[in-house]
């Protein structure tokens, strides 16, 4: 396996190892000599990079989506962590193994896999699980669904990310269906597997993550649309208004018309399935956020434009070790500025002296700030 991967890489020392050109710009320097910006990738996380001095010699050599061998040195700058590239050269794909350079779930697609077929044959409304299990049966599909992301880069943004995504839905839906009374329980979950299914051919996720010409032309809910009308020519049988049903819930899944949706969510199940898909993506995108930058030594992350806020590394907030300096010191104690208090030496080495002058000096009296507050606390009466 790849070693070093970018978690891997510590502040302030040199690395070697291999990476994947995620996004690759020449750009000039103020002395007109150019310099390369990269954004360099493997199953672990990005990192920006940059590479200063002899890029002419090399700035032609690769493109995105290329592999290459860097050394180079890990800093943070305005707290995120950059490569700055001493030296690279680019690496045939026969030289690495691709297993290293994509973000994957961490769960085992098979397994989810095997878990959403169970899923769906515990459906109870026959036409539902007969369309879900055509739809699955199918072997392309199935072979997509199995490795294709839930996104290009917002949210479950890794190989079998979608199928994840999908999953977690189903078992928030089981939840959540039996709490509401009046939410058809089949009916969500059918919502739950088919609201993202036009993503296996929306985008391309062969190396890198990108969206295909069908993608760009027509978008994952028109997709779906059409695979729901290909699938239900082999069902002339099935409900007029179940079908109705199925689509508005794709249709409207953003649940806004700003999002993309060209309906808004007109019954219970396609509203819940809009607010569940909301959560559980947004979820996501907060544990991306919190982990993505593990050397950062501040409490919040950079800001984040799909979640539009910044977020609380909670676990380094709390750590003991990470107290604010001035915690639990009382407003008096507090460092003040202007002139330091004057010590003097105590007349002998004793350590009750050396209490005696530490208390001194700690007094808020002997400080500008403390002697105007001695003084308005304790005003000199006029006679």
């Amino acid at each position: 396996m790849k070693s070093p991967l970018i978690r891997e890489l510590k502040p302030n020392e040199t690395a070697t190892a291999v990476f994947l050109v995620h996004s690759k710009e020449v750009r000039q320097k103020r002395t007109g000599e150019p310099y390369l910006s990269l954004l360099l990738g493997d199953r672990s996380g990005e990192i920006d990079a940059k590479m200063w001095d002899n890029v002419a010699e090399v700035m032609y050599t690769f493109d995105r989506d290329n592999f290459i061998k860097i050394k180079g040195l890990m800093q943070l700058y305005n707290n995120r962590s950059q490569l700055t590239i001493h030296r690279l050269r680019r690496v045939e794909d026969s030289e690495v193994d691709f297993r290293d350079f994509f973000p994957a779930s961490q769960r085992d697609p098979e397994v989810m896999w095997s878990e959403l077929r169970g899923l769906v044959s515990g459906i109870g409304n026959e036409h539902i699980r007969l369309l879900l299990d055509a739809f699955l049966d199918d072997p392309d599909i199935a072979a997509r669904y199995r490795i294709a992301p839930a996104a290009k880069t917002i949210h479950h943004a890794f190989r079998s990310g979608l199928l994840e995504h999908v999953l977690s839905l189903c078992n928030l839906a089981k939840v959540t269906a039996a709490h509401y009374p009046n939410v058809d329980p089949d009916l969500l979950l059918a919502g739950c597997v088919l609201h993202d299914i036009g993503k296996i051919y929306e985008l391309t996720y062969e190396r890198g993550f990108g969206y295909s010409a069908e993608g760009q032309l027509l978008g994952h809910i028109t997709i779906a649309i059409r695979m729901m009308e290909e699938k239900l020519r082999s069902f002339p049988q099935f409900p007029v208004q179940l079908r109705n049903l199925l689509e508005h819930m794709i249709l409207s899944h953003h649940g806004q018309l700003d999002f993309g949706s060209p309906k808004v969510p007109a019954f219970p199940e396609a509203l819940l399935l809009h607010y569940l898909d909301d959560m559980d993506s947004k979820m996501e995108c907060m544990r991306a956020l919190i982990e993505k930058d593990p050397h950062a030594d501040t409490d919040f992350t950079g800001y984040s434009s799909a979640l539009a806020r910044v977020a609380l590394r909670k676990e380094r907030y709390l750590a003991p070790d990470t107290c604010p300096p001035d915690a639990g010191l009382t407003h008096t104690d507090k460092p003040v500025s202007g002139p330091a208090p004057v010590v003097h030496s105590p007349k002998n080495g004793s350590a009750d002296d050396f209490d005696a002058v530490t208390k001194t000096a700690a007094s808020p009296a002997n400080s500008i700030f403390g002697a105007k507050l001695q003084q308005a606390l304790h005003p000199v009466e006029r006679t």
